[in-house]
């Protein structure tokens, strides 16, 4: 793996790393300067949505996040008739598979919800898939919740394609739509399935991925 840079994200600095070795080397990163958006500091519980993928890794992933207090599992960019696992994995009803994280601004942020995005969560310079599958139901994207969020996830992106951070363009898009959940059986999938075939594959690397680029504010229990 190669040498992790850092990173500053609204003005505190943290450390990111590469989710594979596999990866290219980028260029050398100094830091990564992203100005926070001008609007009050977020108050009382707030809600991020992402997608990267499976949904039973992202979520595996942020319920080992201190300050993060639910994860569900579900479809977003799509309308509510068609946001079943079924119809979605038609690949025909524009959803995307992903995450709603709920979380206690007071003790994680936005920025940082986006450095385990990036750097942990999933590989986001994979067009339209996500490690074994394909599909753009498994595509790389931000739902932001609020005109802030927005504006940093842009910056965030802005700033890392401009660092090269990856050593190819991300494919990570903004997009806009409601979250719909998804059945039950896919709710806290890696938390009662640890040893499926596929957690034990894919997504058991990701955890441990968060635990080694930000051991302050990895949550060893769920």
């Amino acid at each position: 793996m190669r040498a992790a840079p850092w990173i500053v994200v609204g003005g505190a600095l943290a450390l990111g790393t590469a989710l594979f070795a596999a990866r290219p080397a980028p260029a050398p990163i100094a830091a990564v300067r992203i100005a926070p958006p001008a609007a009050p500091a977020e108050k009382g519980p707030q809600v991020a949505v992402f997608a990267g993928g499976c949904f039973w890794g992202m979520e595996g992933v942020f319920e080992h996040v201190k300050g993060v207090t639910g994860v569900v599992s579900g479809f977003a960019g799509g309308s509510r008739d068609t946001a079943t696992y079924d119809q979605v994995s038609t690949e025909r009803t524009g959803h995307a598979e992903a995450i709603r994280v709920t979380y206690d601004p007071a003790r994680i942020s936005y920025s940082q919800l986006l450095q385990i995005y990036f750097y942990a969560a999933h590989d986001p310079t994979q067009v339209n898939g996500q490690y074994p599958d394909s599909g753009p139901s498994y595509r790389s994207a931000l739902f932001p919740q609020n005109p802030q969020q927005r504006a940093l996830a842009a910056a965030y992106i802005a700033a890392l394609n401009k660092a090269r951070a990856f050593g190819k363009p991300l494919a990570t898009r903004i997009e806009t739509g409601a979250f719909y959940p998804a059945e039950r059986y896919h709710q806290d999938f890696m938390r009662r399935n640890p040893n499926h075939p596929y957690i034990q594959a894919w997504d058991v690397e990701r955890v441990a991925k968060l635990k080694a680029a930000f051991p302050g504010i990895y949550a060893a229990t769920y």
